[in-house]
């Protein structure tokens, strides 16, 4: 990670193409699912990548999560600021204020305590369903491919065997709750 932010601090534009490929996709699913399209976000990408290298270029600032993490706080940030903004009015800020980098902060401190929460979870199911359950939606790798490395026979038996899965995590989150 520290190569990247290295890279990304010298404005190398290959690490703004591996973030693109690595990222991108992501950003884009999470927008086309809230009322966008691929052009929305393409800019709000391409924002979010600003937004990045205004950070890495104050002396005080520290990654204190994953770059993944972080792209996704700003590009959520921004997303959802826009919609807003567009429902009351039609332009949209390009500046950003300081209270724009705490709200970003808060987002990935609410991220990173999520995603503790949920490893917690994940500890305490079966290996099995940790592996499925991490490769489904950590890896977001393909059913074809998940049915293949598990050797289901069918997609349903995938879905049977995700539900299982799931409901195993719902156990031990209501356990905790009590």
């Amino acid at each position: 990670m520290k190569n990247i932010i290295q890279d990304l601090k010298g404005e190398n534009t290959n690490a703004f193409g591996n973030l693109y490929k690595e990222y991108f996709p992501v950003v884009n699913r999470f927008i086309i699912h809230n009322k966008g399209n691929i052009e929305d976000a393409e800019d709000i990408f391409q924002d979010t990548m600003i937004v990045l290298l205004e950070k890495l270029r104050q002396d005080n600032f520290q990654l204190t999560a994953s770059i993944k993490t972080y792209i996704m706080a700003i590009s959520k940030n921004l997303w959802l600021k826009r919609l807003k903004n567009n429902r009351y009015e039609t332009e949209f800020s390009e500046t950003y204020t300081n209270r724009f980098y705490e709200e970003i902060s808060l987002a990935i401190e609410s991220e990173k305590s999520y995603m503790d929460k949920l490893q917690n979870l994940l500890h305490k199911i079966t290996k099995h369903c940790q592996g499925l359950i991490h490769d489904m939606f950590f890896k977001e790798k393909t059913v074809e491919e998940i049915q293949k490395n598990y050797g289901y026979s069918n997609k349903h038996t995938l879905q049977n065997q995700k539900y299982k899965c799931v409901e195993q995590i719902k156990k031990v989150k209501a356990e905790e709750n009590l």
